[in-house]
């Protein structure tokens, strides 16, 4: 279980997360929609603490931190429970698709190099890169390095994986490969929160959609009850406006 109470954070005097509180099952499939700049990424990159909360609790599994007070080990411990896909790929440039899965591996969750490759090797293969082991980012299409970046929190085995609008830098040609993978993912029972700008594959992946809009939670259902039926006006304009 992972449950989020009261989690806030201003940027300078602009409040972007405002007293969030959300509680996700095991295994379930929570996906995040809304317009641009509303909190949704940031939601995400608090929940690790790339961004650090101002305040609010954040508990995954058997570890509970409170962001007013966290210590290092605690920020440590949330890392760990979570595998983060970044929008931008965010792979080192000078290590290849095995060592970039590999670096939090021994960093991070402190694996010996040769279990941490034999894992990498592992999830390459799962994700249909395994003769791209040794090619750097550079070489590599841009779906072929969300891939790794997917891999990569794979590997990390790890509680809850955030995937921060994953497709949004790709060209319209790899945006299918990594869907599918991410679909491949989503079987497994993996307990996942996306935020994305796929309305088709939200509809498709989600056990709950939520509908974020000023830093607030403002509707969230089934992907049935927010599509066919939604209620607040400002979910009804932004599902006017996708729609085309």
């Amino acid at each position: 279980m992972i449950s989020i109470t009261g989690l806030t954070k201003t940027f300078g005097e602009t409040p972007v997360l405002d007293q969030i509180d959300l509680d996700i099952a095991e295994g379930e499939r929570v996906v995040i929609i809304g317009p641009s700049g509303t909190g949704k990424s940031t939601l995400l990159r608090c929940l690790n603490f790339l961004d650090r909360p101002d305040a609010g609790k954040i508990t995954i599994g058997d570890l509970t931190v409170d962001a007013a007070r966290a210590r290092k080990a605690e920020i440590l411990g949330l890392r760990r429970r979570t595998g983060f896909v970044f929008q931008n790929y965010a792979l080192f440039a000078n290590k290849t698709a095995q060592e970039n899965i590999m670096e939090a591996l021994v960093t991070v969750q402190r694996l010996p190099k040769a279990e941490a490759a034999a894992r990498a090797q592992a999830v390459l293969a799962e994700t249909g890169l395994a003769d791209k082991a040794n090619s750097y980012p550079a070489a590599l299409s841009g779906g072929q390095q969300q891939r790794v970046g997917i891999g990569r929190a794979m590997a990390l085995n790890a509680e809850l994986m955030l995937f921060d609008e994953p497709t949004s830098a790709l060209d319209p040609e790899w945006v299918g490969e990594v869907l599918d993978l991410m679909r491949r993912v989503a079987e497994q029972k993996q307990t996942m929160l996306i935020v994305t700008h796929e309305m088709q594959f939200a509809r498709e992946i989600a056990d709950r959609i939520l509908f974020m809009h000023s830093g607030k939670i403002v509707e969230q259902g089934t992907p049935a009850e927010i599509f066919d039926a939604p209620q607040d006006p400002r979910l009804q304009r932004f599902l006017a406006r996708v729609s085309g």
